[in-house]
Order: structure tokens, then sequence, then C-alpha cells
């Protein structure tokens, strides 16, 4: 049987990507755990064609919410071409019941435990409408099929050592989605980290961990990082900030090559943070503990959100500088959605602050879909969207490349510095993220 994986996407910007930095792990993945003869393609959307005239017996859609209308529209061109089409991700996980209605059958939860029976029942044409997955143990997971990546991304190398997150911050749904926290044998990861069939040096050379809080486990970290010293890899991930705390490990963190991590720092306001459930982050703190990381050559890349309930237009500007003064060297900036499956979409929704005329498309993490406290939906928008093109204007994106020269190593300058012109470069030019109420959804 022929299977086409799809990792469905809707471009989020005036133009899309021709390239993009990280591959998805969910496509090859799943591709490593189809058993043989089956045949895989894995398709990236963003940066691939997708084929409607494939010659594949089964199609499986992979999607977030934001792209729930452009996943229903392929389903529906494939089931024109008398095509299987399975739907799965998160949405399908948190609104089964719609789902439903779109594909042949659904895959909630964490797809290993259900993915080789459902394949098994397509061929026995016995295929059940849900397959519900479970949390299973991380042993003896595959080898990502890397080999049936394209080769736009920057980062292909990507790989997991832990899944779930021990906090419970209220715009995430990845305690309900990924619950517990769990680790791989060691070993095994090391075993992902050696592959080295890429194209290009840097391809060879980066590894992105796609982890929600790679350092929970403070003793498996260090086990992990004291045998990753002798692969001389450059790696990045995502954690959180008391790993700045640490001496031992900000120490096992440089010796093992991390270029670059990533903290949800999300809002410089104490009643913001108590309102995300983010008690472990202190304003006071933030710029003593960037320090520390970038006393370790580190790049610090951070998360922060627009639309809590105490902000305001005037406090969501102030933010761009305010990112500069504690160090940050890339901001990721969005704004708050209420995804299901999170405390914040269940808060609103029984406030009544769910937009209910707005679609799936604009659950894309840079639009509005509620109703603020502090201002109205159009001006959340153009608050985030005057954020947005003065951190990355060329003042803050080159005074920020010039002063990691003085403490950044090789790998994250390189990091740092690429990130910086790329999205300068997107604010400079115009091509901000797309305000999806001034343009009619064609699944383009």
């Amino acid at each position: 049987m022929k299977i086409d994986i799809i990792v469905v996407y809707v471009q989020r910007y005036l133009r899309g990507h021709e390239i993009d930095f990280v591959a998805s792990l969910t496509g090859i993945h799943l591709a490593a755990l189809t058993p043989k003869p089956h045949k895989v393609r894995v398709i990236h959307q963003q940066v691939q064609q997708i084929d409607l005239e494939t010659d594949a017996d089964l199609i499986c859609l992979s999607f977030f919410s934001g792209f729930a209308p452009e996943a229903y529209r392929l389903s529906d061109e494939f089931h024109k071409r008398k095509k299987i089409v399975v739907g799965g991700g998160p949405h399908v996980t948190f609104c089964s019941r719609e789902s439903l209605n779109y594909f042949d059958c659904i895959i909630t939860g964490e797809a290993e435990s259900v993915w080789v029976e459902m394949i098994n029942d397509v061929q026995e044409l016995t295929l059940r409408k849900i397959y519900r997955g479970r949390p299973l143990s991380l042993d003896e997971i595959p080898v990502p099929r890397y080999d049936l990546l394209c080769s736009r991304f920057v980062i292909p190398h990507v790989i997991q050592a832990t899944r779930g997150c021990p906090f419970h911050c209220s715009f995430c749904s990845v305690p309900s989605l990924n619950p517990g926290f769990r680790v791989r044998p060691v070993g095994e990861v090391i075993r992902d980290i050696q592959y080295n069939k890429f194209r290009y040096w840097w391809q060879r050379k980066i590894v992105w961990f796609w982890d929600d809080n790679l350092t929970v486990n403070r003793s498996y970290i260090k086990e992990l990082l004291g045998r990753m010293i002798p692969l001389k890899r450059w790696w990045l991930s995502q954690a959180s900030m008391d790993i700045a705390e640490d001496t031992e490990l900000l120490r096992l963190l440089k010796k093992s090559g991390c270029i670059g991590v990533f903290f949800g720092l999300e809002s410089f306001d104490g009643q913001s943070l108590e309102e995300a459930a983010k008690g472990q982050n202190k304003v006071a703190d933030y710029k003593r503990k960037i320090r520390n990381l970038h006393r370790h050559g580190i790049t610090v890349m951070a998360g922060f959100i627009s639309g809590f309930d105490n902000d305001t237009p005037e406090s969501i500007a102030e933010m761009a500088k305010r990112l500069y003064k504690i160090g940050v060297d890339v901001p990721f900036l969005s704004i708050l959605t209420p995804f299901k499956g999170t405390a914040i979409y269940d808060r609103f929704e029984k406030e009544g602050r769910i937009k209910k005329d707005r679609g799936w498309e604009y659950y894309n993490g840079y639009n509005v879909t509620f109703n603020p406290v502090k201002m109205t939906p159009e001006e959340l928008l153009a608050a985030h969207r005057n954020l947005w093109r003065k951190a990355f204007s060329f003042h803050y994106s080159f005074a920020r490349v010039v002063r990691s020269i003085f403490y950044l190593r090789p790998g994250a300058f390189m990091m740092s510095a690429c990130m910086n012109i790329f999205y300068c470069i997107k604010a400079v030019t115009g091509n901000e993220p797309l305000d999806m109420s001034t343009i009619f959804y064609k699944g383009k």
C-alpha cells in the first residue's frame, strides 16, 4: 500500500516561505513506524506542493487548529478522487466530533499506539471511525525517516529526547495532548543524533530537539549532554528559565554544543504571568538569567504574547524596547490564542469572550479570536503588528546582532544573526503576518 503523510500548512505571511528553518518531526516519525512493505511519502505543505493526483492509497493529514480549513479542503479534494483520508493532530484530538465530518477516520492523542493497527485495518477493509491513541513508553522508537524530507529545510535534523511538560500554562495544550513527562533511553537519542546523511554541512552539524521542555529531569539531561560532548554537534531546544541557576547544567550545555534555547517568557506584567499560570517566571530575574546564558555563549530566543487581560496598546508597544534591554537575542511575538484543550479556552468560553464569527483559520497565533479586556480586537491586532514591525526593524535587529558578537560563540552567533536578518527582511519589505479578516480564505 502507498501512503502519503501530509503535514498541513496555511500561509501566515503576506508572502510564503520558500524554505523553512526546521522540519516537523511528526511525518518522518510516523513514516519510521510504518511497517514494510508499505511505501511512504512525507509532504510538508509549507515548502512542498500537494499532489492531488497522487497514486497513494491512503492519505494521512496532520494539522493544528489554524490549518483546519485547509485540511478539510484537502480531504474533500482527495475524497473526490476516491482516496481514504485519515485526520490527526492537535485539532482532531480536541475537536473530534467536528473532524469526523471530514475524514474516513480520525486518530486522537498520540498516534504511535494505533498507527500500525489503523494501517492494517485499511488493508483488511475494517477501518473504524476513531482510533484513540494513548501515551506509551518512549523506548525502542526507530530513527525518523530523514531520507523522506525535501531539501528546503535549513535544519532537517529534528529529534525528540523527552515528551510532555510538568507545567500547566493556561494557553498550552501540551499537558492534555502529551500527558505526563517521559524520557527516551539516552543511547537511542545518541543514535539519532549520530545520523548524518544530510546534504549540507550545517544540516549534519545542527540538531534541533523537538521537546517541550528538554531539561526537566536534571539527572537525565546531564547524562545525555555528557554523552553528546564527543559528538561535536550544535543543538537547540526549549526549556524553562530555571536552567540559568544551575551552573553545572550551563557548563554541560556549552560543552555539548548548545547554541540556542527558547524560553516562554510571555510577558513583562506580573498579573499577565499569573493569568498564564507561569508563576515560575519572575520579571525581575529575566535580565540576570539571560546574562547567565550569554556567559556561556548561548543564544536566548524568547516568546512573548500580546493580549492578556492586563495588556494595553501602550504596554504592548513598550515590549520591543524592553526585549532589547533584557538581552533577548531573537524574539518570537504572538497573540494570545485560546486553543481548544487549554484552560484559557475554557475560561474565555465561560465568560462569553470567544469570537464566534472567527473561523479556525484565525487560530494561527497571529490573529485575534476573542474579546480582550482593555482594548478592542482591532486594537490588539494593530498593537501586535506595530510591535512586530518595531522589534524586527533594522534598528533593533542590527543592534541585537552587533552586541551578540561580544558574547555568543560562533555557531550561536551564526544562528542568531541569520534569524534576525530573516525577520528583519520580512519587516522592512512589509511581509508581515496576515490579517485574516482582510482576506478571503481560499485554501492557498
